[in-house]
């Protein structure tokens, strides 16, 4: 449902993917505070483009989702944004972004001034580590720009696969013992190398609670011309300007004929959540498949 109605916000133009990464000398600060440096990682990236679009006389917008874990469940807080490659100006028309390379803006800018916001943030919010303020304006930050959506449908694909990724899946976890958990991951400094790692399940355990967010955190949010209060009163006339075809979403039906013998009709015996059946139901199914 979630994914239906980012495709009805779509804007006819090119979109960008840009990810804003923390550093890990603020990971003891997240492990300990992990609302202040989430929210404050949301904010500064938002200040971040915002500042970079009003100097180009347009409002920019932005889908950010907040990611905290790296392939190995180490602690490694980043920010996928998407943003539509143009805004509104001074007079509410539509602009579009004129760049001059294949990205929205430059990343070594970007990166600077990410910086400066985050630690101005951290400063307002009453933490007051000399050291570690010291330390992080010693660091290059970084801010990464990948290659431009092909096109709106591409949004979508990525959305779909990502809002909702936990730290780990399934299908990455290759053995589980009673003392140790063995799963697969790629090593991206080696040019994403597929690897193996061994942990005990307590280590195991640490490292995926490192990645249970706070209770009500909202790691998925709009801003700009995709925040909620302005698509409620202006999105539908920009899209208009745009001529942008409306999609008009009909109620599902629920399928009743079998797909594969096109006569029996289909019994709903249970339903399941978004991560699946549980193993013993799957194993019941199984045992009466093979009689």
């Amino acid at each position: 449902e979630w994914i239906r109605k980012r495709e009805a916000d779509l804007l006819p133009c090119s979109y960008y993917h840009l990810v804003f990464t923390l550093p890990e000398e603020l990971n003891g600060l997240a492990i300990a505070n992990p609302t202040l440096i989430y929210k404050t990682l949301f904010e500064a990236a938002w200040a971040t483009l915002n500042q970079f679009g009003k100097t180009e006389g347009m409002q920019l917008g932005m889908i950010a989702i907040v990611h905290t874990w790296g392939q190995n469940l180490s602690l490694h807080p980043h920010l996928h944004c998407i943003v539509p490659g143009g805004g509104i100006d001074h007079h509410g028309k539509w602009k579009k972004k004129v760049r001059t390379d294949k990205y929205l803006f430059s990343v070594k800018a970007m990166s600077k001034v990410f910086r400066a916001k985050f630690v101005a943030l951290l400063r307002t919010s009453g933490v007051k580590d000399s050291n570690l303020m010291d330390k992080l304006f010693t660091k290059n930050w970084v801010v990464y720009a990948k290659r431009p959506f092909g096109g709106p449908k591409q949004v979508i694909e990525y959305l779909g696969r990502y809002t909702h990724k936990v730290a780990i899946s399934n299908h990455r976890i290759k053995e589980v013992t009673d003392k140790e958990v063995r799963f697969g991951y790629k090593d991206y400094r080696k040019g994403g190398e597929k690897k193996e790692m061994t942990l005990s399940n307590e280590e195991f355990a640490r490292r995926f609670s490192l990645h249970i967010l706070p209770k009500r955190f909202v790691r998925i949010r709009h801003y700009g011309i995709l925040s909620s209060s302005w698509k409620r009163g202006k999105l539908q006339n920009l899209q208009a300007e745009l001529k942008v075809e409306r999609i008009v979403f009909l109620p599902q039906t629920l399928l009743k004929k079998c797909r594969c013998c096109k006569e029996g009709n289909l019994v709903t015996i249970a339903i399941f959540g978004q991560r699946g059946p549980p193993q013993d139901f799957l194993f019941v199914t199984q045992t009466l498949s093979a009689k």
